[in-house]
Order: C-alpha cells, then structure tokens, then sequence
C-alpha cells in the first residue's frame, strides 16, 4: 500500500513540476515577444527620425518601417495569444497542486491510522503482559 501511495504521490509532483515548466516557458515567450516588439518599436522611431517622415499613409514612408511595424503588430498578438494560454496553463498548475495536496492528505492520513493501530497493538500486548503478570500475584 505504501509504495502505491508514494508511486502516486511522486506522480503528482512530476506533473506539478511539469505544469510550472509549462507556465515558465510561456512567461517567458510572452517575455520575448513584448521585448522584440519594444526593440522594433525603437528601431521604427529611429526610421521615423532618419527619412523625417512618421505618416503611414505618405508615399515616401520606409518599407522598413512598415514591415517592422507588421512585425512588430504580430509579435504583440502572438503575446496575447500567449497570455490566454499562460491563464489556462496557471488553472492547470493549480488544480495539480491541489491534487498532490488531496494525495499527500489521504498519505497522512494513512498513516496516521496505521500509526494508531500499531499503537493499538502494542497497547493490547502492554496490556496482556500486565495481566499476565498480575493473574501470578
């Protein structure tokens, strides 16, 4: 019994480990994604002041500029796609870690019982001996 317990029990806590991966590893991309989108941020401004020309609409505006700001425009919707994913990855994180708390529960609790039995036990054999010793008096 004991071994299923803690076979069940190291189980849970790969998972939970897993989930908290899982959520790091999606921080972290939401992360990067606003971080290369700040970078393209600055390196449209930098256009903007070298051609002197900020219009999106205006005929000379840089194909640089355009295409940093697409990019730019899709990293920041990867990243709020990501933080979808990063809410239900933290629900799946926690509701592992409530697992593994009921499983270590019903462990403690185990025992526990076993404890009080075995204490039981001895109490019993405590007991047989006193009366034992007591009946040759």
């Amino acid at each position: 019994m004991k071994s299923r317990s803690e076979s069940l029990i190291r189980l849970k806590k790969f998972q939970v480990d897993e989930k908290r991966r899982q959520v790091a590893q999606i921080e972290m991309m939401i992360n990067d994604f606003e971080r290369m989108a700040s970078e393209l941020d600055q390196q449209i401004e930098i256009e903007h002041q070298k051609t002197g020309i900020s219009d999106v609409a205006h005929f000379a505006y840089s194909t640089f500029a355009k295409a940093a700001s697409t990019r730019r425009d899709n990293l920041l919707a990867s990243a709020n796609d990501m933080k979808s994913k990063l809410e239900a990855a933290q629900d799946a994180l926690a509701e592992a870690l409530e697992d593994l708390k009921k499983v270590e529960l019903l462990d403690q609790r185990e025992h526990q019982r076993e404890t009080a039995e075995q204490l039981k036990v001895e109490q019993d054999q405590y007991d047989e001996i006193a009366r034992l010793r007591f009946s040759r008096k």
